[in-house]
């Protein structure tokens, strides 16, 4: 799971917070839409679409501004395909969550001829981290927000992790220590976070190249038996209870499916999806 799927993750969990957040105004009643957006195929990995009151807020999450087709263009595509299926008027913003480059122009119109297309777009590093550490569900997001003493804000985050609910907190100090590793160095989080850790968090590469290095085959194989258990969890809670055949096939991936499985199992929704992503591998 990419950074940019883990923020659509979030939005789709928690849509009325992030849908307020990025309007700037409260909003209540916020649909995610699971829809089909074909003409041809378009990339939709890091896209929400929620439904508001006669509105479509379109979020995209960026760590990077490159991608093919051009953002700007993309933007105008999703649109146009957005609009011919509700015909609602359509908000549509970019989040970036990384700085660029000083010289980096970001663009936020697709202007060609007499066509032109705008759309918003959030830099988190230039956002009110206050928004962010007084939400839960915004939290992960505070590690990127804007700040002069990066430190300081991240022990202000896992502050307020740890005063979360036991059930709610594990799962948000999770969320939040994927999205620090994009700005913050392995030993501080190591050091700042007191909880467990995920297979994309720079906390667990770390392990993981420890491991590598030792060579030892039996902490290969604990690290391997840890990991295809936590798959195994994590896969209950996201679609419920694997039949014996379905946990017969997953603990017998390889590895490297094993580790390809990790990162595709936060978009599912249902136990189809889980059933699609095995039969590719026939």
């Amino acid at each position: 799971m990419s950074f940019d799927n883990l923020c659509k993750l979030l939005s789709e969990k928690h849509p009325v917070t992030f849908a307020s957040w990025v309007l700037g105004k409260p909003q209540t009643d916020v649909t995610v839409l699971k829809t089909e957006l074909s003409i041809e195929p378009i990339r939709a990995d890091y896209v929400t679409f929620l439904q508001l009151q006669e509105r479509i807020l379109h979020l995209e999450f960026q760590t990077k501004l490159e991608s093919t087709p051009p953002l700007p263009l993309r933007m105008l595509d999703y649109w146009v395909r957005l609009y011919r299926l509700y015909r609602l008027p359509i908000t549509q913003v970019v989040v970036l969550l990384l700085p660029l480059a000083p010289d980096t122009v970001i663009e936020t119109v697709f202007s060609v001829e007499s066509t032109r297309h705008e759309y918003r777009v959030i830099s988190m590093w230039e956002e009110n981290p206050q928004i962010f550490l007084n939400e839960p569900a915004l939290l992960p997001l505070a590690t990127l927000a804007a700040t002069t003493q990066p430190q300081a804000l991240l022990q202000q985050v896992v502050e307020r992790v740890n005063q979360l609910e036991l059930g709610e907190r594990s799962q948000i100090s999770a969320y939040t220590q994927i999205l620090a590793g994009l700005k913050y160095k392995k030993d501080l989080i190591k050091q700042l976070f007191r909880e467990g850790m995920m297979r994309e968090s720079v906390i667990y590469q770390e392990i993981l190249a420890e491991g590598e290095q030792r060579g030892e085959q039996r902490g290969e194989q604990r690290g391997e038996q840890r990991e295809r258990s936590l798959i195994l969890r994590q896969l209950t809670r996201r679609v419920g209870e694997l039949s014996q055949p379905v946990r017969e096939r997953v603990e017998n991936l390889s590895l490297e499916q094993l580790e390809n499985l990790g990162e595709a199992l936060l978009d599912f929704q249902t136990m189809a999806d889980l059933d699609t992503w095995l039969s590719t591998l026939q």
